[in-house]
C-alpha cells in the first residue's frame, strides 16, 4: 500500500525526529537524497549547469545544501534567491564554500542563468504553501519550462496544494519531484499530480502512523489487490461465488447492457442476471448470462445490483433495486434517475460511480469545481449521500462515507492504474459491471471499488499497448491482468 500523509501529520513526525537528531541532520539527509536524484537526472554531474530557485525556509535550505553537494562534484551551480533576506543561512554558506554563485532573483543575471541551465531545482515553496506563485517566481518557472531544461521539484512543485492537489494560480511543472519522508496527497491527485512528473520518495527516517487517517490517501499496489481478489474453493458453486444483477440498457442503448454484463462476467462472480429490454442483445453475446424481463425483485436472488448504464429516462426497476437489502452500484443514467432520499435511506451499502460532470450535478455545482477540487468533491459526495463514491477521471478517487461514530473520515483511495486511451465510449459500463461483480463476491464497497478501478486500469493498459482501445477490448483483458495480479 502506498500511503500519502497530510502536512500536519508529516510535520509532527519531522518535529519528533528532529528532537532526537543533532541540529541540521534531518536537512542533510534530505539534501543528500535530493542531490542523488539530481545526479540521476543529469547522467553526469561534472560540467553541468544547475540553477536553484530558492525561497525562504527549509525548502530553500534543502535546495541550497543539495546544490553545494553538486558543486563539489564539478557542477556549475547558481542560486537565485527570491527572498534574499530570509534565505537559509547555513545552506547559503555551504553553497558559497563549495564554489556556487548566488544572485538576487531580481538581478540582471537571474533570467539568463535559468535559460542556460541543464537542470533547474525548484525550492521556492514548501509543503505549507497555499495559492499560486508570486509574479517573479512564476516568471522564472515559465522561463525554465520554455528552455526545455530538466525541472526537479523539492518535496512538491511550488504553487500546488500538498493536502488537496488543488492548483490555484501559476505553479511549477516539474519533470520529477523528490519528496521527503512520505508522499503527500497532492502529489497523487489531479490537477497537482500532472505538475509533479515522476515521483521519487527519499526515506529520511520519519515514524508515521500505520494508516493515513483524516486527510490522507491510500493507493493499492499489486500485492494489496492480489490479497483481495476472490478465489473459488473446492466447495464453491456458481451461487456461492456470488450472483450480480445488471439493470442496464434500453432500446436506444443496448450496448451499455452488453458491456456492463461483459465487465461482470470477467470479475469473479459465479453468475450474472440481466434484467431489462436489451435481453436479446445480452444473450446473443453472452449465452451464459441469466436474462429476465423483470422486475428486478422477481429475477431471482442476487448478492449485488448494478443499475444505470444506458437506461436513458427509464426509471423502471430503480425503486425495486434501491429497496433491496444487498449492495447496489449506481452509475450513468442511474445517478440522474435515483431518488436522493432513497439512496440516503438504504440500510445496505451503496456505491456511486460518477464522472466529473455527473458529480457536479449531484453536488449542484460547476463541473470545473469538481475537476479542480477532486479530493474535496469525492469526500463531500460520500458524506452527502452516505455512500462509497468512485469519482472517475484522470486520477480516480474512492471515498467511503464518514463513520457513524464520528471518528473522522477514512483515508481516500487513489487508483494508480490506467491510460488516456481509457477515455472511450462504454469503458465506464465495463467498470460498473466489474465492480458490481466484486461486490457480489463479498468484498466491502471500498475494496470492491478500489480493486475494480485497479483491474480496469490495468486491463486498459494491456489492451491498448499504446494504441486506441475499445470498451470490449478492456473487458476481454480483465482475465489477463487478473492472472498477472494473482501471480504476485
Amino acid at each position: 500500500m502506498r500511503t500519502a500523509y497530510d502536512v500536519e501529520t508529516v510535520r509532527a513526525a519531522e518535529r519528533a525526529l528532529m528532537a532526537r537528531l543533532p541540529d541540521g541532520a534531518l536537512m542533510q539527509r534530505a539534501a543528500a537524497g535530493l542531490a542523488a536524484a539530481c545526479a540521476d537526472l543529469l547522467g553526469k554531474v561534472y560540467g553541468k549547469r544547475v540553477t536553484l530557485l530558492v525561497g525562504s525556509g527549509d525548502n530553500g535550505g534543502d535546495a541550497l545544501y543539495a546544490g553545494a553537494r553538486l558543486a563539489r562534484r564539478g557542477a556549475g551551480v547558481t542560486a537565485l534567491l527570491l527572498s534574499p533576506e530570509r534565505a537559509h543561512a547555513g545552506g547559503l554558506a555551504a553553497l558559497r564554500s563549495a564554489g556556487g554563485t548566488v544572485f538576487d532573483a531580481e538581478a540582471a543575471g537571474a533570467e539568463p542563468s535559468v535559460a542556460r541551465a541543464d537542470l533547474v531545482l525548484d525550492g521556492i515553496v514548501g509543503i505549507g504553501g497555499k495559492g499560486g506563485l508570486r509574479p517573479r517566481a512564476a516568471r522564472l518557472a515559465s522561463l525554465a519550462a520554455e528552455s526545455k531544461c530538466l525541472i526537479l521539484a523539492v518535496d512538491l512543485p511550488s504553487g500546488v496544494d500538498a493536502d488537496t492537489g488543488e492548483v490555484r494560480g501559476e505553479a511549477v511543472r516539474a519533470d520529477a519531484t523528490v519528496t521527503f519522508g512520505a508522499y503527500k496527497p497532492g502529489l497523487l491527485v489531479d490537477p497537482a499530480h500532472e505538475y509533479a512528473g515522476a515521483l521519487r520518495l527519499v526515506d529520511i527516517g520519519l515514524e508515521l502512523p500505520a494508516s493515513a487517517e483524516g486527510g490522507g490517501l491510500e493507493s493499492l499496489q499489486h500485492d494489496d489487490v492480489a490479497a483481495l481478489l476472490p478465489r473459488p474453493t473446492g466447495e464453491s458453486d456458481k451461487y456461492r461465488r456470488g450472483v450480480v444483477g445488471i439493470v442496464a440498457g434500453s432500446e436506444r442503448y443496448p450496448g451499455a447492457a452488453v458491456l456492463a454484463t461483459a465487465g461482470a462476467l470477467h470479475a469473479g462472480a459465479g453468475a450474472v442476471r440481466y434484467v431489462g429490454p436489451a435481453a436479446d442483445a445480452v444473450i446473443a453475446r453472452f449465452p451464459e448470462a441469466l436474462v429476465s424481463a423483470g422486475p428486478p425483485s422477481q429475477a431471482g436472488r442476487v448478492q449485488a445490483w448494478v443499475i444505470g448504464p444506458g437506461l436513458g429516462d427509464d426509471k423502471t426497476g430503480m425503486a425495486d433495486v434501491l429497496a433491496s437489502d444487498v449492495p447496489v452500484l449506481i452509475d450513468a443514467d442511474g445517478l440522474r434517475l435515483a431518488d436522493v432520499e432513497a439512496v440516503r435511506g438504504r440500510s445496505a451499502p451503496t456505491v456511486l460511480t460518477p464522472h466529473a460532470g455527473e458529480a457536479a450535478a449531484l453536488l449542484g455545482c460547476a463541473r470545473e469545481r469538481v475537476e479542480s477540487e477532486r479530493l474535496a468533491s469525492v469526500r463531500e459526495l460520500a458524506a452527502r449521500y452516505g455512500a462509497t463514491v468512485l469519482l472517475k477521471g484522470s486520477t480516480t478517487l474512492i471515498a467511503s462515507p464518514p463513520p457513524e461514530d464520528g471518528s473522522g473520515p477514512a483515508p481516500v483511495r487513489v487508483n494508480p492504474t490506467g491510460t488516456p486511451w481509457l477515455a472511450t465510449a462504454g469503458s465506464g459500463d465495463v467498470l460498473s459491471g466489474l465492480t458490481g461483480s466484486l461486490l457480489a463476491t463479498g468484498l466491502r464497497p471500498l475494496d470492491a471499488a478500489s480493486t475494480g478501478a485497479y483491474l480496469h486500469g490495468l486491463a486498459a493498459r494491456e489492451a491498448a499497448r499504446g494504441a486506441p482501445v475499445s470498451a470490449q477490448d478492456v473487458a476481454s483483458a480483465v482475465r489477463v491482468v487478473w492472472r498477472d495480479v494473482s501471480a504476485v
